[in-house]
């Protein structure tokens, strides 16, 4: 998996109370040219929802599953069709094949981080210290990728990305209330905005 070229540099993280709409918010994502998702475990039948969606997309699209905190969850997430996983922060000999996108928020946890094998990490809250923090960490760590999650929005992704994100990761922003059942209509025009508001990222 290689987070530098994922669609519009997006990892979409889906998180819902209702399986068969978080279902179709990772399909419509798709359709929508954003196929790079992680369906969190505390979704409702969250592993369900990972097993259906691998067998609908493309092969291509990359799909992960988040919140994971155990080797348990790692195990049977990647028995669902996980491609890759996403901690919410360190975690502690997590045994697993795949990559992991690590949760990190200092330099401590990033050495950890790297040091386990992460593929990336994860800041986790990236809203604490926003894109000027993200500058300082890669100061001492230009070659770690990073990918800022918590209160990204379109105009904090371009800050971020131009402060040597790889990727973001973006939730409610996009999401919306559609993995809880909400409007799928809404959820494109969102998507649309998303995709036209990150363009410059993509070709930068």
């Amino acid at each position: 998996m290689k987070l530098t070229e994922l669609p519009y540099r997006t990892l979409a993280i889906v998180r819902g109370s209702d399986r068969v709409a978080a279902l179709r918010t990772v399909l419509t994502l798709a359709e929508e040219g954003i196929t790079a998702a992680e369906v969190s475990l505390t979704t409702t039948d969250a592993l369900w929802v990972i097993e259906q969606a691998r067998r609908e997309l493309d092969p291509q699209a990359l799909l992960g599953a988040g919140t994971v905190l155990t080797s348990d969850d790692a195990a049977r997430a990647t028995d669902a069709g996980a491609g890759f996983l996403v901690t919410p922060g360190v975690v502690e000999d997590l045994s697993t094949a795949l990559p992991v996108l690590m949760g990190v928020l200092t330099p401590t946890e990033i050495m950890t981080a790297t040091r386990r094998g992460a593929l990336a990490v994860k800041l986790f809250p990236a809203s604490i210290g926003g894109p000027a923090y993200l500058s300082s960490l890669r100061a001492p760590f230009p070659d770690v990728p990073f990918v800022p999650v918590g209160g990204v929005d379109a105009p904090t992704a371009l800050a971020y990305l131009s402060a040597g994100a790889v990727a973001v990761g973006v939730g409610s922003p996009l999401i919306g209330d559609a993995a809880d059942g909400g409007d799928l209509n809404a959820l494109r025009t969102r998507a649309a905005q998303w995709r036209t508001a990150l363009a410059e990222a993509v070709t930068a």
